[in-house]
């Protein structure tokens, strides 16, 4: 629709378009736009006269038509006339409404003009409203910065505080509010450090009071590994070649995935750290970060470390809770540098790590004193080889740790042998050296399995009660050899690194205390006066060297294969063998020291005026005293040791006998003397026969062909060196003339030998005839 009057052609094209409107209210609705329009463009003289004329000209051709029936002409002019007077009471009232639109336009400029006015203030109020409200944002925000503060979210604090200076606060840069918030940001982003570094410091302390605990949960799990490790051992030997955190087992043990971090005993959440880092990032303060979170673990690491422990039951910081902490620790540390390498290196992981071990490692020496049992060490042993294995598993370096078991074991060495070395002792010093009595096939069965021991007869065979050769210290001993052997070898389970060092220990260790606490004690009761306890000891030590030559080859058996491959011997085989012969030397001793008594009672009369027809008493005293020991104290004797001391007494008791006659207040011999000595020799050598050893007889060659040169009626060819050769060749060439020269071939008689025997007494005793 046109907004103003065009020219006349228009203003007639007007009025006929409104002239042809389809209905009336479209009719009054262009008229009145027709004239609002021409009152606003001050033409309604040209509308009124355009609507004159088209009326003028609509008559016209109304009056054409008509003129062909006049009547209805004359009724058209009628209804025209009508529509005129209609049409002018129109015009006047279009008149009346161009002069109240004229008037309203004019109140509508000055009112557009208001507006417009209006409008600037308003857009005024606008731009301010809008200033307000970015300023109100600007504080909204900065307010949320210290919100978030307050609710610990440091890094969404800081985000909102790095886009409050980044995007909004250069909005509303012209304000006076900008620069100030603006200057107050870097006091704000330190706020913001320090809330997170308390944060990160509280979780460091929670950490450090947890760790103790997650030390006890990984020395657990590594606990559990061990045994589904030994389980798995059991069904297939061949994983036993494959200790703990080798790659078989490692890979044997994926089903069971324990995170130690992370599980229903224990969490570790590493927000608080990472938030620190993101925002020390941020910031650009990472070197200073670095550097103060370092410092802040090494004082937690000796905080960890108390000045001193206790490895007894009592009151004080425990070995457990020591390597707990110290596990827990290290985790820490490790999962910080495999989470936040940038913020801990390994280098940095590992120093600490070794400074730790360091004084773990002082702290439990200078507590090993108070130790001094052997189970204790190998429970103590038993927590520091979890400690490794668990650290092992977090690949930190145990080599510090692995050599100081070597000192435990030195030491556990060390009070296994002087715990069994105080066991033997006892054992030797308490034992009653006799045949040990078994009355029960439970006792014998015991008995022989602890020792090392073949018995004579099959087991079937023996009847009780019965008496086993050696003294009950024997297998007492041996127990303690068996526990002594699994004792060593305990240390060994778990975790050493040193085999060899185990084995070459052993083998000197029990070489030690068979010589010193068995072997030497057995030799120094050597020196007791009682046959039967002599005799015990040197069957005693005979079995000890059977248990070193069965010994041998057990410990070549149990060495690892790191040891060198070959026999193993023990010293201590060589001490038992060589101290038998100086057992049996005493008892020879003893032996011959009682032969020595019983000939010592010999009372020969040399000189004597009758024939003797008894052996003398001493003779029989002797054999008797020979054939007892044999059946009584030397009975558990080896046969070859019984002749032996049988071979050695009849020797010594046949030199000893030929003494007799030799000594120098023997002066002269009759034949009744000769009688008497050769009538013992005789019965001496009877009882030799008796004993079913012609070796034997030998021992009295010498005094048999002794007795027969004294009784040898021409003693001069004793002096023809084929006669003496042939018959006494084992008479000593210097005895053989001294006994002879005391020779004499007349009895005296009876009278006066006792005349003689008066003389004799009177000369003894200085009277004067």
């Amino acid at each position: 629709m046109p907004t103003s009057i065009a020219p006349r052609s228009d203003l007639n094209y007007t009025v006929q378009h409104i002239a042809k409107a389809p209905s009336d209210n479209d009719y009054f609705n262009q008229l009145l736009s027709a004239i609002q329009d021409a009152g606003q463009g001050g033409k309604s003289q040209e509308l009124l006269s355009s609507l004159t004329r088209y009326s003028v000209d609509r008559e016209a051709q109304i009056e054409r038509v008509c003129n062909s029936n006049h009547q209805k002409f004359v009724t058209s002019v009628n209804q025209l006339l009508h529509v005129r007077d209609g049409t002018v009471n129109l015009a006047s009232e279009i008149l009346s409404l161009n002069q109240s639109i004229q008037s309203g336009t004019e109140k509508l400029a000055e009112q557009k003009k208001a507006l417009v006015d209006s409008r600037a203030v308003r857009q005024n109020i606008d731009e301010a409203t809008q200033a307000l409200r970015d300023c109100l944002e600007v504080l909204r925000l900065a307010n949320h910065v210290h919100d978030l503060l307050a609710k610990k979210s440091h890094y969404s604090a800081l985000r909102a505080l790095d886009e409050l200076q980044s995007v909004h606060l250069k909005e509303v840069m012209h304000f006076k509010i900008a620069d100030m918030i603006q200057k107050s940001v870097p006091a704000t982003q330190k706020l913001i450090a320090e809330a997170v570094m308390t944060d990160l410091n509280t979780w460091l302390f929670r950490i450090r009071e947890t760790s103790q605990f997650l030390g006890e949960v990984a020395f657990y799990h590594t606990e559990q590994r061990r045994n589904r490790q030994k389980d798995r051992s059991e069904e297939s030997p061949y994983l036993n070649n494959f200790k703990l955190n080798s790659a078989i087992e490692l890979v044997s043990d994926e089903a069971d995935e324990f995170d130690v971090l992370d599980n229903e005993d224990v969490q570790v959440d590493f927000t608080p750290l990472f938030e620190c880092i993101h925002i020390h990032n941020a910031l650009g303060q990472m070197d200073k970060f670095w550097a103060d979170y370092a410092a802040t673990r090494r004082q937690q690491k000796d905080l960890l470390l108390p000045p001193s422990i206790t490895l007894l039951d009592a009151e004080g910081v425990t070995l457990n809770e020591l390597l707990e902490g110290i596990a827990g620790f290290a985790i820490i540390e490790k999962a910080t540098m495999e989470k936040a390498p940038e913020l801990r290196s390994a280098v940095d992981v590992d120093e600490l790590w070794d400074s730790m071990c360091q004084q773990g490692i002082f702290l439990i020496s200078k507590a090993l004193h108070e130790v001094t049992n052997a189970e204790l060490l190998l429970k103590i042993k038993g927590v520091i080889a979890l400690f490794i294995q668990t650290m092992d598993s977090w690949n930190y370096p145990v080599g510090a740790l692995d050599a100081f078991l070597l000192q435990l074991f030195e030491k556990y060495a060390e009070l296994l042998k002087r715990r069994f070395s105080d066991d033997f002792q006892e054992i030797v010093s308490t034992d009653d050296y006799m045949p040990m009595p078994i009355n029960k096939l439970e006792e014998y069965d015991k008995v022989v399995n602890v020792s090392w021991y073949t018995p004579d007869k099959p087991r079937e065979d023996i009847r009780f009660p019965c008496v086993l050769p050696f003294s009950q210290m024997y297998p007492l001993c041996c127990i303690d050899i068996r526990n002594f052997l699994n004792q060593f070898y305990f240390f060994s389970d778990d975790h050493f690194q040193h085999p060899k060092v185990i084995d070459e220990t052993l083998k000197n260790s029990l070489d030690e205390l068979l010589s010193d606490s068995v072997c030497r004690l057995l030799v120094e009761r050597l020196n007791s006066q009682y046959l039967g306890q002599i005799v015990q000891i040197l069957i005693n030590l005979e079995h000890f060297e059977t248990a070193c030559h069965e010994l041998e080859p057990l410990l070549a058996a149990a060495r690892s294969t790191a040891s060198v491959v070959g026999s193993v011997t023990l010293n201590a085989t060589e001490e038992f063998r060589s101290n038998k012969k100086t057992a049996e030397k005493r008892i020879f001793e003893l032996v011959n020291s009682k032969i020595d008594d019983l000939i010592g009672t010999a009372e020969y009369d040399w000189m004597a005026a009758t024939l003797e027809t008894e052996p003398s008493s001493y003779m029989q005293t002797l054999t008797r005293y020979l054939s007892s020991i044999m059946i009584s104290v030397l009975l558990g004797l080896p046969t070859e040791i019984k002749e032996l001391i049988y071979f050695d007494a009849l020797s010594h008791a046949a030199s000893m006998i030929l003494n007799l006659p030799l000594a120098p207040d023997v002066k002269r011999i009759n034949p009744n003397g000769v009688a008497a000595l050769a009538k013992d020799v005789q019965y001496l050598t009877e009882f030799v026969d008796t004993l079913g050893n012609p070796i034997l007889r030998e021992t009295l060659d010498e005094l048999q062909q002794t007795i027969l040169l004294m009784k040898s009626e021409n003693s001069e060819e004793y002096y023809d060196v084929s006669a003496r050769n042939k018959k006494y060749g084992r008479v000593n060439a210097m005895n053989g003339p001294i006994l002879l020269e005391k020779l004499t071939h007349s009895v005296q008689s009876p009278t006066n030998a006792r005349t003689d025997k008066f003389s004799a007494l009177s000369s003894r005793f200085g009277m004067k005839s």
